[in-house]
């Protein structure tokens, strides 16, 4: 047995440990594999619960709901209306924190009231390098993580994806939109759908991996150091594309993409 594979069977067994189990599910690499793994075991005992939100971009709901029509998952969805929190559109530096706090004690509920031994969500042993407030709620609510548990990183979980033909394998990492406005700015539903459409559009270009950061009406676009010739080739149809979204003006970082670049005023 490889090393791999010893890592899958761990995180089968902690997921038998449970009757019944509801997965938060994005539609993105990490919660697709472990609902995946956790309907495998359960079967019917595991259901899936997306929070359809304005932080995130219309396709990945709709990406989500048909992974789940697709293999017979039972999805629950319901409004996350993240920007109703004054708190959450202050945009202070733990947004995070009062962002999840209130869409895993939603799903808590839900998943209570579905018969749900326990509410699961897919963070994995990469994601404490970085700032995560997030994660304190998460610990705080009781959530559990079981791909983190079994040791499992961000390359495994897409190599087992691939494994099972599972077709986000290969989707680019996904943070949600706020995540593109710089701290203390205040966040608002124009703001995102900017960012959303810039996002959009290098989507449709075929960058794989990607950032427009929003400062005021300064777009800062990140992208893989690789692709970053392609785009001063396409540099003329980029910003007429952004300045269309909202942007006044259009920069292109020559530092190229980096999770987690809003962090670094924090320190």
């Amino acid at each position: 047995m490889t090393e791999l594979d010893a890592k899958l069977e761990k995180l089968k067994n902690i997921i038998r440990g449970y009757d019944s189990l509801a997965v938060a599910f994005s539609g993105g690499v990490d919660s697709g594999l472990l609902l995946f793994v956790a309907h495998d075991v359960l079967a019917d005992k595991c259901i899936a619960i997306t929070a359809d939100s304005e932080l995130l971009p219309r396709r990945e709901n709709d990406d989500a709901a048909a992974f789940c029509k697709d293999r017979g998952i039972r999805q629950l969805v319901f409004k996350a209306n993240e920007l109703e929190d004054p708190v959450f559109t202050a945009n202070p530096k733990d947004r995070c924190y009062h962002c999840k706090k209130k869409i895993f004690s939603t799903m808590l509920e839900i998943a209570s009231a579905n018969a749900a031994d326990s509410l699961a969500e897919g963070s994995n042993t990469d994601d404490s390098g970085d700032y995560r407030p997030g994660m304190r709620a998460i610990d705080e609510l009781g959530v559990i993580s079981p791909l983190r548990d079994a040791g499992l990183g961000k390359s495994e979980i897409r190599e087992l994806s691939k494994r099972y033909g599972l077709p986000m394998w290969d989707k680019p990492s996904f943070a949600c939109l706020a995540s593109r406005i710089p701290y203390g700015e205040v966040i608002s539903a124009d703001k995102l759908l900017m960012v959303e459409k810039s996002e959009d559009y290098l989507y449709r270009q075929g960058f794989k991996q990607y950032r427009v950061r929003a400062h005021g009406n300064v777009a800062r676009v990140e992208l893989l150091p690789g692709d970053l010739p392609r785009a001063l080739q396409i540099r003329e149809e980029i910003v007429n594309a952004l300045k269309k979204a909202g942007f006044c003006y259009v920069t292109i970082d020559l530092e190229g993409y980096k999770t987690g670049s809003m962090n670094r005023v924090l320190s």
